[in-house]
């Protein structure tokens, strides 16, 4: 039965104008490299501890609560993160998402964002984050053990199976001397700017944030498909603002006529995976263009601002753009879009603020390197540019004992020359 099976799909598949070639899958998420296998407690008696600096992997049934554990200072802002990922083409409702909460010991919650949701029928990776705050009067500041609550809100007519789940903890220390600010700004220049032109630079997006493909200002163009989300990296540097025109061209249309609510998802999550912007737009297999910005200038003392749009913009670093087609756009089209992303920065890059642990700051992602820069330039991942700094660490380090064998061995020939002179007068 099975030869025959073959035989008649061989045969179909050889009948003009009938494609039954299956399209390829979504690629997956690919986890952060290192990411330690966590288990989630039921209660915060059981919760396992995280640990700033370092990516944990656990996974979210329907209907429970995970707890954590995490062990804070007196002296620096903590963010944490919770990044779900259902499969491309699970069923999810407008209301779907995840909350993070941080609280203490006594239940009173220090930070909730009151969770993140999909907004729309097309699943994608989704991230909401939990912050305790470093700041004069304000909650939560005393050092000791305070509890992670992460929930999964999904409905009764949603996928049901389960979620992996990516935590991240990431620690900023304060700031140097007694004069850190304690207010922000309201108000941001938000006058639409003109997105860059000229020959466009093909860069392919990543799945998430662990290998999304670095960009800086400039005009780039990929290939996406429905239901796949593109990720990608843009260095915003202190006193710098975003923008992004998103971009898809005309579909290859397999009706006359289709469209897709939520068809095109454009989103901007700040160096901590906090979810600082979000649009999107219907899409009909025309052209179709989705502007972003400009966001508010990326300075420390938003943090403190009453404007919501401005809060999330604290601190310089890779900000990350996720681009998501509605699956639903395969039902009228066939193939992939092509996709046009123009970024552009505003902006004199200015001095940071002056952390009392400036190298601890900078290996937790707060600010721009040279190297980041150079990155972005190359294109390269994280993983790519990390890669990339062990072989040139790897080499300095052969550079350096290749001139120290070098340099001994020729002072031991010079001696033993002189040391032969010597014998020969005597």
């Amino acid at each position: 039965m099975r030869l025959v099976g073959a035989l008649v799909v061989s045969a179909l598949a050889a009948v003009p104008g009938t494609a039954y070639a299956a399209p390829d899958p979504v690629p997956s998420y690919v986890p952060r490299p290192g990411a330690e296998a966590v288990e989630g407690g039921a209660s915060t008696a059981n919760g396992p501890e995280l640990r700033a600096g370092r990516t944990y992997e656990d996974t979210l049934p329907v209907g429970t609560e995970r707890f954590y554990r995490v062990e804070l200072d007196a002296k620096s802002s903590v963010y944490v993160s919770a990044t779900v990922r259902p499969k491309a083409d699970a069923k999810v409702k407008y209301g779907d998402g995840v909350d993070v909460v941080l609280m203490d010991t006594g239940g009173k919650e220090c930070s909730s964002s009151g969770g993140v949701t999909f907004g729309g029928d097309q699943a994608r990776p989704l991230a909401d984050l939990a912050v305790r705050r470093l700041e004069e009067d304000g909650d939560c500041q005393a050092a000791g053990t305070y509890y992670v609550k992460v929930t999964r809100e999904t409905d009764k007519e949603s996928d049901q199976g389960e979620w992996p789940v990516e935590l991240q903890v990431v620690r900023e220390p304060g700031l140097a001397g007694s004069n850190a600010p304690t207010t922000g700004p309201s108000a941001y220049p938000s006058a639409p700017v003109s997105a860059p032109g000229g020959a466009p630079v093909k860069r392919a997006g990543g799945t998430g944030f662990n290998d999304a493909r670095a960009v800086g200002q400039g005009v780039y163009t990929a290939d996406i498909r429905p239901g796949q989300s593109l990720f990608y990296r843009v260095p915003v540097d202190w006193g710098q603002q975003l923008s992004v025109d998103v971009e898809l061209s005309e579909a290859q249309m397999t009706k006359d006529s289709g469209y897709a609510s939520y068809g095109l998802i454009s989103e901007v999550y700040t160096p901590v995976r906090n979810l600082a912007h979000s649009t999107n737009d219907t899409y009909s297999g025309k052209q179709l263009r989705l502007p972003l910005g400009p966001l508010a200038p990326v300075v420390y003392e938003n943090r403190f601002s009453d404007n919501s749009d401005m809060r999330q913009l604290r601190s310089a670093g890779w900000h990350y753009l996720a681009v998501t087609l509605n699956q639903k756009v395969g039902e009228f089209t066939t193939g992939s879009v092509p996709l046009t992303l123009r970024v552009k920065l505003t902006g004199q890059a200015a001095q940071g603020p002056a952390y009392a642990e400036p190298e601890e700051a900078r290996k937790a992602g707060f600010g721009l390197t040279d190297e980041d820069r150079a990155a972005a330039d190359a294109g390269q991942t994280a993983i790519e540019a990390s890669e990339a700094a062990d072989s040139r660490a790897t080499m300095r380090i052969v550079a350096a004992g290749g001139i120290g064998a070098g340099t001994v061995l020729l002072l031991w020939l010079g001696g033993w020359t002189l040391l032969a002179r010597r014998r020969a007068a005597a």
